[in-house]
């Protein structure tokens, strides 16, 4: 697996270097990428300036330059990706990732992309959100022959907007995107000052069914998924976004799942200030804490980072922040399960009694297939996180140099701002005249895990709440 140093001198070599190793040949380089954390960003070894981009869990393509055009090789192969440690998916995608490597070029730039079929069927490449010539939109039997198997088709045009947009196939897509076949697009403006942040963060939202126990999505799948991820990666394994105190951030999020995403940040106050068909005039924005983001549309978000901790950024559909979801299960608060457990484990000896006292798993372990990652994980300093899939982090620090987005480790609350627990005395609660007196509590129920929740059998066979 490269690391982060690695990958950014290794990259940077391979841009400044690609036009004299593969002068002679007709096609550049098609780096590839395996690892799943986040690569530095990819300063420009050649061309026109511009500020790069950092992907979350993923990475920037190099390119070379050819008579003053950029030159890219994208590659569509099967790929593996970790979702998360304890989970790898049998995808497709580019240049060993899925989503595949992001493409960030200069407005103005004439740019050839180049891309190979490794796939057992056709494809093509549609850049989402482009203004160009009609035969380089990438739709399969209107504007081009599919790609076969085996074969590359050229694309080569002039990127005219700045702006945010995505890349996918336009054929087979029902499989081919279901499959992870995606990747982010990043035209800036030509002047570098303009729009300008400190730091500027992309990924997609993506989705997967994936059956308990096996590796390969379900592609027919509508709207029943179970996993829910940024960038093909869900929490824990979601790297945190690290600013420096002060610093202005832009984060770009495009969505290529089959629902909508109301995307929330903790702690802080933004602005949408681009969608996928350009930047949004000042006069135009107005603040929010939640954007939501439809099927096929990208939002950029900008806000200043200037409330240090380490704050939660999530989809606000609860469902998206877990893992695994099992769909049809009972609410089952308040049901007595007296004797229920001691019945039914002499038929299935690993069935365990949870939700009569709410849904929250706590530190449970249970049984569950291989590659199956459950359903809320993730340790915080205080204990379990209870989350999943489309969550993360923004981590705010103060003192951190310009370039660092090392993981800062947990926030140090300074005294006085931290939530606590009351020891003092409660005043009693006031009744309506009349009213009979409180009954008395109930006995505690006795402090076993196995008596604070209900199971479901999951679909595979795993267990689910």
């Amino acid at each position: 697996m490269t690391n982060r140093r690695s990958f950014l001198t290794g990259a940077a070599l391979i841009g400044a270097g690609m036009a004299t190793r593969a002068g002679a040949a007709s096609l550049p380089e098609a780096p590839q990428q395996s690892g799943a954390a986040t690569a530095p960003p990819l300063l420009p070894p050649n061309g026109r300036p511009y500020n790069p981009v950092v992907t979350l869990n993923g990475w920037s393509l190099p390119w070379r330059m050819k008579d003053g055009v950029k030159e890219f090789h994208l590659v569509a192969e099967p790929v593996e990706r970790e979702l998360a440690p304890g989970m790898t998916a049998r995808l497709w995608g580019y240049n060993g990732q899925s989503p595949g490597p992001t493409i960030e070029v200069v407005e103005g730039d004439r740019v050839r992309i180049f891309v190979t079929n490794k796939l057992p069927e056709h494809t093509s490449m549609h850049w989402h959100g482009q203004i160009l010539p009609c035969g380089m939109d990438g739709v399969t039997g209107l504007t081009q022959p599919g790609i076969q198997p085996g074969k590359t088709f050229v694309y080569e045009f002039v990127a005219k907007h700045a702006g945010t947009f995505m890349y996918h196939p336009h054929a087979d897509e029902m499989t081919q995107m279901a499959m992870g076949m995606m990747g982010f697009w990043v035209t800036h403006p030509k002047d570098p000052a303009q729009h300008a942040v400190d730091r500027d963060f992309v990924f997609l939202l993506n989705a997967y069914d994936i059956e308990p126990g096996s590796y390969k999505p379900k592609t027919n799948t509508m709207l029943d998924f179970n996993l829910w991820t940024f960038n093909s990666r869900a929490f824990p394994g979601i790297d945190p976004m690290v600013a420096r105190k002060g610093d202005r951030v832009r984060i770009r999020a495009g969505n290529l799942t089959m629902t909508n995403h109301p995307i929330h940040l903790h702690g802080h106050t933004f602005e949408v200030t681009g969608t996928d068909g350009g930047w949004v005039r000042p006069s135009a924005r107005w603040p929010e804490v939640t954007t939501d983001i439809a099927v096929g549309q990208m939002r950029a978000i900008e806000f200043i980072a200037d409330n240090p901790g380490d704050w939660a950024f999530h989809c606000h559909k609860s469902h998206h922040t877990m893992n695994a979801m099992g769909h049809n299960v009972p609410n089952l608060i308040g049901v007595d399960h007296s004797g229920v457990a001691e019945k039914i484990n002499r038929l299935v000896p690993d069935y365990m009694v949870m939700g009569d006292k709410g849904g929250s798993m706590g530190g449970m372990q249970m049984p569950l297939p291989e590659n199956t990652l459950p359903m809320m994980t993730g340790e915080g300093p205080f204990g379990g996180i209870e989350m999943g899939g489309m969550f993360t982090t923004v981590k705010v620090r103060e003192g951190l140099a310009r370039n660092d987005y090392k993981d800062p480790g947990w926030y140090k609350h300074p005294p006085g701002t931290l939530a606590r627990e009351w020891t003092g005395e409660l005043p009693a609660a006031p009744r309506a005249p009349g009213a009979p007196a409180a009954a008395p509590s109930p006995s505690p129920a006795p402090d076993n895990p196995h008596h604070n929740h209900v199971m479901e059998v999951k679909r595979g066979g795993s267990h689910q709440h």
